[in-house]
């Protein structure tokens, strides 16, 4: 079984939470036993979150040497510029080692069927910000956050919108479905 699922922001990628009981996790949003989270998203991140109870599987979606592209919509602080773009597309050196190029698309904003975030993304009349769709080939942990803060363009909102063939398609903060 392979579930889609879109994980609102700040709900935890477990079904359980020890440290502090009352955050909300996927035991409030999904009822089939045995499927456990391919991959994860932050606290603060939002989107695709695919759940199975099959392991190969799961290994596929998950394992870098697979290379399933991961497609994210980046609401950063600033306005990129050619420079931080081309960063981006090339590869950024991180402390854990160079990231794998990226493919980056500057959007005009952000997509009509993007719902608000609750609560919403703080406001700040004197600085900009823009949308981004990014897509990787690999995923460390908070990679998209890093990467973008290395070129001078701090995420503020993060929504994973893809995982290979896999998409959000319709699917509302919370909701979830079968994938055939």
């Amino acid at each position: 079984m392979l579930l889609a699922f879109n994980k609102p922001f700040g709900v935890l990628c477990q079904f359980t939470d020890r440290s502090t009981p009352s955050r909300p996790t996927l035991a409030g949003f999904i009822p089939h036993p045995d499927v456990y989270p391919a991959g994860r998203l932050d606290h603060d991140s939002e989107g695709l979150l695919l759940l199975t109870d099959d392991g190969a599987l799961a290994h596929r979606l998950t394992d870098p040497r697979h290379k399933q592209p991961k497609a994210y919509l980046v609401q950063v602080e600033g306005i990129p510029t050619a420079s931080a773009l081309d960063a981006l597309r090339r590869g950024i050196p991180l402390k854990d080692g160079p990231t794998l190029p990226a493919d980056v698309v500057p959007l005009p904003e952000a997509p009509d069927w993007l719902w608000p975030r609750d609560p919403p993304v703080r406001f700040r009349k004197t600085v900009p910000d823009a949308w981004l769709r990014l897509t990787l080939r690999e995923g460390r942990n908070r990679q998209v956050r890093r990467m973008t803060a290395a070129v001078g363009l701090p995420t503020l909102r993060l929504v994973r919108e893809r995982i290979g063939p896999h998409a959000l398609d319709g699917l509302r903060p919370g909701e979830w479905r079968v994938e055939g």
